[in-house]
């Protein structure tokens, strides 16, 4: 199956969405209320008002401009500016010398999927070729750490982990040591679900996240946010929150194929300026795709016809 056939099939729902509404506004004759509807339209997705109004504008725009264009039609043009709306900032493991190790910090509230989608970053990087090691950071649930401990003896990944109730920025500090003195090229470190609002959580996010820097010197880290597609536009705070305790790098959509409001990625990426990392499409390790662009804007807008 090709990239992107996963996609069309793993955003199924966004699709049915907006793909079939766009092709029965395309087909019928162009009314005064066209952009209108159109709009209604991309609201539906969850890409919020902020993102919307700027594609209308665009689109009216490029609508009133004599210049020759590469777009055929309008919904040509909103696939391009939809694959605009992602930053290109990539990844510390893209980076053509990548200092080791890599340390990914993977966060986000309960339920979003963390766990899971670490061991499925695990499977990916260790099918590339590249060592791991995986840190349990999720000290306050005996589950997780017993959880990402079979995760690594499924995938022959070491795991670093305590006893629960011990104190998460050890695991993380044992985790990038062991890294280092081991010379594992990618070390992933779970951390507990906490809510945005939880002050005193998130305060030991930050410490979390400022010790791993001290460990690593100068090297980039990957803070990656693990958010829940299904929430739609629920998912601002949480980044708003998060992104105020660490620096966050990058983005996880999870549960995409769950839900039809897909469209949450392009507003999320615009509003904070942030790229998406992957999006999760299933429950196998496969299904974590990584993100394209344009893979996602054809995907959910482009007419099989």
């Amino acid at each position: 199956m090709s990239l992107f056939q996963k996609f069309t099939d793993g955003l199924k729902k966004t699709r049915n969405s907006l793909a079939e509404k766009i092709d029965s506004l395309f087909k019928k004759e162009r009314s005064t209320h066209f952009h209108q509807e159109l709009e209604t339209i991309l609201l539906s997705s969850d890409m919020g008002p902020k993102v919307v109004t700027k594609l209308i504008s665009d689109l009216k725009e490029w609508e009133r401009s004599d210049q020759s264009s590469p777009f055929s039609d309008a919904r040509a043009f909103i696939i391009d500016q939809i694959a605009r709306s992602f930053p290109e900032k990539p990844a510390i493991w893209e980076s053509g010398t990548p200092h080791l190790p890599m340390v990914i910090l993977v966060v986000g509230v309960n339920g979003a999927g963390k766990t899971t989608t670490v061991a499925k970053l695990a499977a990916r990087f260790k099918n590339e070729g590249k060592s791991v090691i995986l840190g349990a950071g999720d000290t306050f649930r005996a589950a997780a750490i017993k959880q990402l401990e079979l995760w690594g003896e499924r995938l022959s990944v070491p795991v670093v982990h305590q006893k629960e109730g011990a104190d998460p920025a050890s695991v993380a500090f044992d985790t990038v040591k062991a890294a280092i003195s081991r010379k594992i090229d990618i070390a992933i470190i779970d951390t507990a679900g906490r809510l945005q609002t939880k002050n005193n959580l998130m305060s030991e996010l930050s410490k979390i996240y400022r010790l791993v820097v001290r460990e690593m010197g100068n090297a980039p880290i990957e803070t990656l946010i693990v958010l829940d597609a299904t929430i739609g536009q629920n998912a601002i705070s949480q980044v708003r929150h998060f992104g105020e305790a660490v620096p966050l790098t990058g983005m996880i959509l999870s549960k995409m194929d769950g839900t039809s409001k897909g469209g949450i990625a392009v507003g999320l990426s615009r509003e904070f300026n942030l790229p998406v990392r992957f999006i999760g499409v299933g429950e196998q390790s496969a299904d974590l795709l990584e993100f394209e662009p344009d893979l996602f804007a054809k995907s959910i807008f482009q007419s099989e016809n």
